[in-house]
């Protein structure tokens, strides 16, 4: 890829092959390999926030910087992102192989909702350590996934469906077994639920969504309909934490988002978040963080 073609023009133009009709009425899929890199070619894949889920498979020692989490990768990983948690790859040695492929919500249509599963989650596990033998078992996946991609056969997109959900279950059986209350789900974990989803809504914050809307508890409240003690109590019971403390953690997550992946100035970033006053984001920001937000862009 020509260092100074943009992610986005590079995935458009590799989807160009796709008739619009089944661009339309299929959504997007594809599916690439990483070549091995070596030396001064071995660089990074930069940051962008994507219009595609994508499941990747990497070979070599790496760090994912994965919104304001840096994850080491050793050895080799399988790993998972949507559109809204933003990342970058910086790959360690000289060398990396692997594949990926990317697609979008609409290529899954009346399949299910891919934001079920937590490896697309934003509290969920994105970064899979794998063993010898399971890149073997994940390679033979990604190898089914070429075979078929390049056929003539009418129906494979249904198996590249297919093929797409055996990567996530692989890694969903990787995690460690949870075991569910039988019983109803409450009401108060009906709220909490409603809530979080509520809150995620809000962002990511970008050029097409600029302005954060709902940002107290006294908001989420009015918009669930519900009166906010009861969404306090409900959200306390559930998440053991307080409804503003969860909303304080996202917005902070966003606000480190945005000083580190972002051109905006820190009072375009405190408007967004929905501060009238810079200095007033900036007493929220060293609150939690202990320095001013210039400071942590910086670092």
């Amino acid at each position: 890829m020509n260092k100074v073609e943009t992610i986005a023009d590079f995935y458009k133009r590799k989807f160009d092959w796709m008739p619009d009709n089944l661009k339309n009425e299929m959504g997007h899929f594809n599916i690439f390999k990483l070549e091995p890199l070596v030396g001064t070619n071995a660089t990074s894949i930069p940051y962008k926030r994507r219009d595609y889920f994508k499941i990747m498979l990497v070979v070599g020692n790496s760090q994912v910087h994965y919104a304001d989490k840096v994850v080491e990768v050793k050895k080799q990983a399988l790993s998972f992102s949507n559109p809204q948690i933003p990342y970058k790859w910086e790959h360690l040695d000289n060398t990396r192989s692997g594949a990926y492929c990317i697609f979008n919500q609409h290529f899954f249509h009346q399949y299910g909702n891919l934001n079920q599963y937590s490896v697309f989650q934003p509290n969920g596990n994105h970064i899979f350590e794998l063993t010898d033998e399971q890149v073997s078992k994940l390679q033979s996946i990604y190898d089914r996934m070429f075979d078929e991609i390049n056929s003539d056969y009418t129906h494979k997109y249904d198996v590249l469906r297919t093929n797409v959900f055996e990567l996530i279950h692989f890694a969903l059986k990787m995690e460690p077994s949870v075991v569910f209350d039988k019983k109803a789900i409450h009401a108060s974990q009906r709220i909490s639920t409603l809530f979080l989803e509520l809150l995620e809504r809000q962002f990511p914050i970008d050029d097409n969504h600029q302005k954060i809307n709902l940002r107290s508890a006294s908001d989420y409240a009015k918009q669930l309909n519900v009166h906010v003690n009861h969404l306090n109590r409900a959200v306390k019971e559930t998440t053991e934490k307080t409804t503003s403390q969860l909303i304080a953690e996202r917005f902070l997550q966003e606000a480190k988002i945005l000083l580190k992946h972002s051109a905006w100035s820190v009072s375009e970033i405190a408007y967004a978040l929905g501060f009238t006053e810079v200095t007033h984001f900036n007493n929220f920001f060293k609150k939690h963080v202990q320095i001013s937000p210039l400071k942590f862009r910086n670092v």
